[in-house]
C-alpha cells in the first residue's frame, strides 16, 4: 500500500471535494423542532440525496416555481436549496438560503440549512457561526454537533473537530453519520488506516445508509484497493456507477502524481 504520508495531499483534496458530502451527514434533518411560523407548510418528501438525476431535474422545475411564488416559505426554501446544491448550483442554493436567514434569523432549522449551503459554497468560518447560532447549549443537537466538529475539520482545527465528534457520541452513540465524519477526519488528515477502522465501524452501526458505505469505497480506494472499493460501492449503486466512481477516484490520484505509484505498490504486495 502506498505510504500515508505520500497519499496526504491527494487525500485532503479528495476530502475536501467530498465536504458536501460530509455536512449532508452532519445536517440532515438537524433542527427538526415545529417551526415557529405558521406560514410555513410541511413539505414530505425523499431524502434528496437518493433522488435520480431525473427526480432532481423535475423537483428544480416544481420547487423554482414554488419559491418563486412565496420565497417565505422555509421548508420550500430549504428543501430548493438541498435540491440546487444536488444539481451543482452551489451559488444559487446559498442566495436561496441567506434569505431564509434573514427571513427567519431565528429558526434553528434555517439556520442549519445555511450552515450547510455556506460550508458547501466553502464559506467555513461563516458556516460555523451559522451552525453555532442554530445550537441550545441547553439542549445540544447531536446533528450540530456533529455538524460543527465537521466545519472544524475543514478549517484544520483537528483537536477540537474531534473533540465535538466525541461529545457527538456521547449524545448519540454509535451513531453512523458521526463515525462517518469522525473517519473524513482522518482522510483530511492522510491517517488512512484509521480513517477505514472509523469508517467500518460506521458501516456496520444501525442505520447505516449508503453515504457512509460510499465514503467507505473512497478510504478503500485511495489506499490503492481498488477492486475492493469497486465491490464496496457497487453493493448499491448500478455498477456502470460504481466503475465510473473508482475510475475519478484513480484520475484525481493521478492528478497527484500518485498512481503509478499506487501500482506499484499493489504488485510488490500480490
Amino acid at each position: 500500500m502506498l505510504p500515508v504520508r505520500q497519499s496526504t495531499h491527494a487525500a485532503s483534496k479528495l476530502a475536501l471535494i467530498s465536504a458536501t458530502a460530509i455536512l449532508a451527514l452532519g445536517l440532515a434533518g438537524c433542527a427538526s423542532k415545529k417551526l415557529t411560523t405558521g406560514s410555513i407548510d410541511r413539505t414530505s418528501s425523499r431524502p434528496v440525496e437518493s433522488l435520480s438525476q431525473a427526480e432532481v431535474d423535475a423537483e428544480l422545475q416544481s420547487l423554482g416555481s414554488a419559491y418563486t411564488k412565496n420565497t417565505k416559505n422555509a421548508n420550500v426554501a430549504m428543501r430548493y436549496a438541498a435540491v440546487l446544491q444536488m444539481a451543482g448550483r452551489t451559488d444559487q442554493a446559498l442566495a436561496v438560503m441567506r434569505k431564509a436567514a434573514i427571513d427567519f434569523p431565528q429558526e434553528r432549522s434555517v439556520l442549519a440549512a445555511y450552515g450547510k449551503a455556506l460550508a458547501s459554497a466553502g464559506q467555513f468560518e461563516p458556516a460555523l457561526d451559522a451552525v453555532r447560532r442554530a445550537q441550545t447549549p441547553e439542549y445540544p443537537d447531536w446533528k450540530l454537533v456533529s455538524a460543527e466538529a465537521a466545519i472544524l475539520d475543514q478549517l484544520g482545527q483537528r483537536a477540537k473537530a474531534r473533540e465535538l465528534y466525541g461529545k457527538a457520541l456521547e449524545l448519540r452513540p454509535q451513531d453512523p453519520s458521526i463515525l462517518s465524519n469522525l473517519g473524513m477526519s482522518y482522510v483530511l488528515e492522510g491517517d488512512l488506516k484509521t480513517a477505514e477502522k472509523h469508517m467500518r465501524a460506521a458501516v456496520q452501526a444501525p442505520g447505516a445508509d449508503s453515504r457512509v458505505r460510499q465514503n467507505l469505497a473512497l478510504v478503500v480506494g485511495l489506499q490503492g484497493r481498488f477492486k475492493e472499493a469497486e465491490q464496496i460501492a457497487g453493493q448499491e449503486l448500478a455498477p456502470e456507477q460504481a466503475k465510473a466512481n473508482v475510475a475519478y477516484l484513480r484520475t484525481m490520484l493521478s492528478q497527484q502524481n500518485a498512481w503509478s505509484q499506487l501500482e506499484d505498490e499493489e504488485r510488490n504486495t500480490n
